[in-house]
């Protein structure tokens, strides 16, 4: 009876995932906080997992403000390197039924706020991607599979193409001043890439947010190709992250100027926040905007860590154009309504406020429409800043009805 339901579902799903349309990182049901996808044995690595590689998982991690536990299943979605769902049947993308079921719960435990924590490891018994690519995993409650809760992103890499490379300041705009510029080199030996020059793309994400493509290399040499001299690969320095840490309501931590208990919630009111954009540059080993679930003095933060109500204060005229956000994994880097900041004339500041849990949280302000030509006005833009970042190299060969991520590389 569990396979017939099974593959009765499998059919509704196959009919949802071809209607994706938003296959960003994000929650959708505001019940639902602190969605964290990373690699699951180091957490400041991005969610990548290797193609056929024993002991390469990804996590992920949620909470739902709820008494209890719910039926909580899960689908994949393959991709291409734009995140546009590809036509592919979900047999071959995936070994076994394209439904898991997340088992592993726990309730929190003296905390304020009650929530259920849930935990999902992937490849797992349930399922295993068989392909390589961009892959988007969806959970949904078991009553309603057409209502996707939440999402995330992860990708499976080949490892088949060493990537090097280097970043500077001296770029091809300015020196040592407002931009970082990469050089890439792609070593191709053994990899049999009939056409480099056509069925290569490489995708370039800074800081998990901001993306640069190249569907051509500068030029190819023997066994290699070169990226070097292309506008794409000129990125904005930015600056490094700001942070706070809320691991302990009894003292006010690292950005925090005071707590204060108000029924039924713990508040947070965290120091106000100036623009950096003509400050002098500060190096701090940050966290690359993503957040950690931690609370002084537990050994499990993940289910004894509260929600506190977090006040967020931006001292600043109001600008004249574009919109104020609040950028890192705290709200998915997303930029829209959860994530926008609104100007208080009273205060002469733009606030926000969000239910985050107890931890150690990176955040930046980021404006948008940007105007590109100028300093980004908040924050600045400083040739130091100590950037992460991802590249990607994609193949697709003519006739291919999906791209294979042929390597997955991080640097700093």
């Amino acid at each position: 009876m569990k396979r017939a339901i099974d593959l009765l579902l499998l059919l509704t799903v196959a009919i949802v995932a071809f209607a994706t349309t938003d296959t960003r990182t994000g929650v959708f049901d505001p019940d639902f906080k602190s969605l964290r996808i990373s690699n699951a044995e180091n957490p400041l690595l991005p969610p990548i997992l290797t193609l056929g590689a024993g002991g390469s998982f990804v996590r992920l991690s949620f909470d739902e403000l709820a008494e209890d536990n719910r039926y909580l299943r899960y689908r994949l979605i393959h991709c291409d390197s734009d995140w546009n769902p590809t036509q592919i049947s979900e047999t071959e993308f995936v070994n076994g039924f394209n439904i898991g079921e997340i088992y592993s719960y726990a309730l929190s435990q003296r905390t304020l706020v009650h929530y259920v924590h849930y935990d999902l490891t992937l490849p797992n018994e349930d399922i295993q991607p068989l392909l390589s690519g961009n892959y988007l995993i969806q959970v949904f409650d078991d009553s309603d599979p057409d209502e996707v809760l939440l999402q995330a992103r992860f990708m499976v890499s080949e490892e088949k193409v060493p990537l090097s490379a280097k970043i500077t300041s001296s770029t091809d705009v300015d020196y040592n001043s407002r931009h970082q510029q990469l050089e890439i080199e792609a070593d191709l030996e053994g990899a049999r890439i009939a056409d480099p020059l056509n069925d290569l793309r490489l995708v370039i994400v800074r800081n998990g947010s901001l993306t640069h493509s190249l569907d051509k290399p500068q030029r190819i040499l023997p066994g290699r190709t070169v990226y070097a001299h292309q506008k794409e690969l000129i990125f904005p320095a930015g600056n490094e992250y700001r942070r706070f840490e809320s691991t302990n309501v009894r003292y006010p931590g690292m950005g925090i100027e005071e707590y204060m208990l108000i029924e039924p919630y713990f508040h947070v009111k965290l120091l106000t926040d100036k623009p950096r954009a003509y400050d002098r540059y500060i190096y701090d080993e940050g966290q690359a905007g993503r957040f950690f679930p931690n609370l002084l003095f537990s050994d499990d933060p993940d289910i004894e860590a509260d929600y506190l109500v977090t006040h967020f204060q931006l001292e600043m005229p109001r600008l004249s154009h574009g919109d104020v956000y609040l950028e890192g994994d705290l709200t998915n880097r997303r930029l829209d309504a959860d994530s926008r900041m609104v100007y208080n004339e009273q205060l002469g500041a733009y606030v926000k406020t969000l239910l985050l849990k107890q931890g150690l949280y990176n955040y930046q302000y980021v404006v948008s429409p940007a105007d590109k030509s100028e300093r980004n006005p908040i924050e600045g833009d400083y040739y130091e800043t100590d950037n992460e970042y991802l590249l990607l190299l994609y193949q697709r060969e003519p006739g291919a009805r999906f791209e294979r991520l042929l390597s997955a590389t991080i640097i700093k």
